[in-house]
């Protein structure tokens, strides 16, 4: 708070001295303070009030507003934007309500298996795993293989050997495990059997695929970052890989244009690369924050018939947040103060 009172009053500052003849240089400390923001998603898809019991509802409100003040509160103390979503991201991961970290969705085999990535906007720096079984908070992990090595992308047993290198907290299999995602693993496998072998593929929307969890912030230094943690879809197979490790497709920050961070059906994601779309259309279009995340929601997720939402911000501290679902975990205060916390389709 200080450094933006003294923005606030260098322009007197500076006249006074002028008028006094000495020279005037602006202190490097003093120039371009930006705004501070934050979007938070926890994940898209059917997600209906009818089918929301208010105290269920109470539950993720309350989380999604904890999280929301731990992060803005990381940078109001001049925290970077990366220190505050992954913040964010380790106390989703943590709570059973979401499909990321503990709560993280089954595979047909009966285990889990996560992604996660984290996206720094000032130098493009990334980090991500996929298929990682074992790491208590994933996004720690994708931080690690950003700072700590050369690569951008590990998975699987080799992506765990490099989180115990770095120290990282492991837990055994049945701290991820909750009854919640077990009965969905019981509901698609029945539903699977069902089927009949003329029936065709199974389609890949799966109406309970939500709770992946996103983050994107702005800092005062004017540096962007974004993240994502995901377990990925219920029953999926043969080590399946989504959006959400995938730089580009479930996330992407870039301080000339936006940070992105997704939630969906993965495989459309990965094929429109949606969250480089967003930047794209900012960078080579021209288009404002609102219209590129309009435009790649509707237009480009939605040609491919696919389903899922984003959440963005921009230099200027705008936010928008966009989805073709019936509703979308979300939460933001964007460069203005306002705050916002909804879960429906038809809420502002």
């Amino acid at each position: 708070m200080p450094g933006r009172l003294f923005a606030a009053t260098l322009p007197l500052i500076v006249a006074l001295l002028a008028c006094s003849g000495e020279p005037v240089e602006e202190p490097p400390a003093a120039k371009g303070v930006a705004p501070l923001a934050i979007a938070i998603h926890g994940g898209a898809g059917t997600i209906l009030k009818a089918n929301m019991t208010p105290e269920r509802e109470a539950e993720y409100r309350t989380i999604l507003g904890a999280a929301l003040d731990t992060g803005y509160a990381i940078l109001e103390r001049g925290g970077s934007s990366l220190a505050a979503v992954e913040a964010v991201i380790v106390m989703l991961e943590d709570s059973p309500l979401f499909n990321a970290g503990r709560g993280a969705v089954f595979t047909h085999a009966g285990t889990i298996e996560m992604d996660a990535s984290i996206m720094e906007g000032r130098g493009r720096n990334a980090g991500a795993v996929a298929g990682v079984t074992g790491v208590k908070n994933p996004i720690r992990l994708a931080g690690k293989v950003m700072t700590e090595s050369r690569h951008v992308l590990l998975s699987g047993e080799g992506a765990e050997a490099f989180a115990r290198e770095m120290g990282l907290e492991m837990m055994p299999p049945d701290y991820f495990e909750t009854e919640r995602r077990r009965r969905q693993l019981e509901r698609a496998r029945a539903a699977e059997a069902e089927r009949t072998s003329d029936a065709g593929p199974v389609p890949l929307i799966d109406p309970e695929k939500y709770g992946t969890v996103g983050v994107v912030a702005l800092d005062g230094e004017g540096n962007l970052a974004a993240g994502t943690s995901t377990g990925g879809t219920t029953n999926k197979r043969w080590g399946r890989v989504g959006d959400s490790p995938i730089i580009g497709a479930g996330t992407y920050a870039d301080n000339s244009t936006c940070a992105v961070s997704a939630t969906g059906t993965g495989e459309y994601f990965i094929r429109g690369v949606i969250a480089h779309d967003v930047a794209a259309r900012m960078r080579y279009g021209g288009a404002a924050l609102g219209e590129a995340v309009r435009a790649a929601i509707d237009t480009t997720l939605g040609d491919l018939e696919g389903s899922g939402g984003v959440i963005a911000l921009d230099a200027r501290g705008n936010v928008a947040m966009r989805f073709n679902t019936p509703g979308m975990y979300r939460a933001a205060i964007d460069g203005a103060g306002t705050r916002t916390i909804a879960i429906y389709g038809d809420e502002q």
